[in-house]
């Protein structure tokens, strides 16, 4: 969780000036945590603080501020029982703060740090922390001044085919939090007319030259329309290093690609870290729940320490 501060800029770009909602600071029970933020602009919205009536009133407040075409920043506290009628039983401080592109180009690009007046001691001694080596900050609410770490996109993600199970994982996964979606094809015709913000397009005639592009730490995912590529891309993924290789198959797939990788010269334990199928088998075949399988595995491998499958030696 962070300051998406690449989001900000293109939907500046795209809508002009864009209010954006911060939960601040939480007390008690609350929808979501300190640091969720969406992006308001006439006509529209990007991402939740967690719906409800109070996303419906600060959705409210801040078109109602964009209408003004004043560029203020709002705080408030909003006790969710009493005063919004929510069965959460906390409070939230809350901050509406609206950006066109040349104000949210302006931002920094490790932490964001806003307040009234003079930057308070506290804030000054944190923020000299952080970039002396002690860790970027969580978001917190400090002396009435804002802080948040710069998001950055913690878990690459190689999705490799743009057929049906390619698409529902690209929309299932883009707009999910710490990923960054590549999105590779053998042509640009396999791709949807329409991208979800944020995921990189590679149409390659032979996607496994793509590889060593690919981060060391990346989590790849194989479901392409052809077996012979399924295969090369495992075999080109095992040479390479991944932090996870999933692929998309039946038992008696997997069961021919493990001989044909021995036979290229992988070893048995090398091979056994591609997870073949991906997801969970028990939610069905349709490609949506394919891609929610894969969701929580993925989202279960952000949580745990990185560790990535070392380069073979091919020499």
């Amino acid at each position: 969780m962070g300051f998406d501060r690449e989001a900000l800029i293109a939907a500046c770009t795209r809508h002009g000036r864009v209010a954006r909602v911060v939960v601040a600071a939480v007390r008690g029970s609350a929808p979501r945590e300190a640091g969720t933020a969406m992006l308001i602009w006439q006509g529209g919205q990007d991402g939740t603080i967690g719906g409800g009536r109070l996303e419906h009133e600060l959705t409210g407040h801040a078109r109602a501020l964009l209408a003004t075409g004043q560029s203020e920043r709002i705080f408030g506290r909003h006790a969710l029982g009493p005063e919004l009628g929510q069965c959460c039983g906390g409070s939230v401080d809350m901050l509406t703060e609206v950006y066109d592109s040349q104000s949210a180009a302006a931002l920094p690009e490790d932490i964001v740090a806003r307040g009234p007046g003079e930057m308070p001691l506290a804030v000054r001694r944190l923020l000299a922390e952080a970039r002396n080596g002690k860790g970027l900050p969580d978001a917190r609410y400090l002396n009435r001044w804002m802080v948040e770490p710069v998001s950055r996109n913690e878990m690459p993600v190689w999705i490799w085919g743009a057929g049906h199970v390619g698409r529902a994982l690209v929309n299932v996964l883009a707009p999910l939090p710490d990923m960054g979606l590549t999105w590779v094809d053998t042509h640009p015709d396999r791709f949807p007319q329409t991208i979800p913000e944020g995921v990189t397009v590679l149409p390659a005639a032979e996607p496994a030259r793509l590889i060593p592009h690919a981060p060391r730490d990346a989590a790849h995912l194989i479901v392409t329309y052809s077996h012979a590529l399924d295969l090369a891309l495992c075999d080109g993924l095992l040479r390479h290093g991944a932090r996870f290789t999933g692929l998309i198959g039946s038992a008696t797939k997997w069961a021919r690609f493990r001989k044909r990788l021995a036979a290229m010269g992988h070893p048995a334990e090398r091979i056994g870290t591609i997870t073949c199928p991906i997801g969970d088998p028990g939610l069905g075949k349709h490609p949506q729940q394919i891609a929610l399988g894969v969701a929580a595995q993925l989202l279960h491998l952000g949580a745990q320490p990185v560790q990535i499958a070392p380069e073979e030696n091919t020499a």
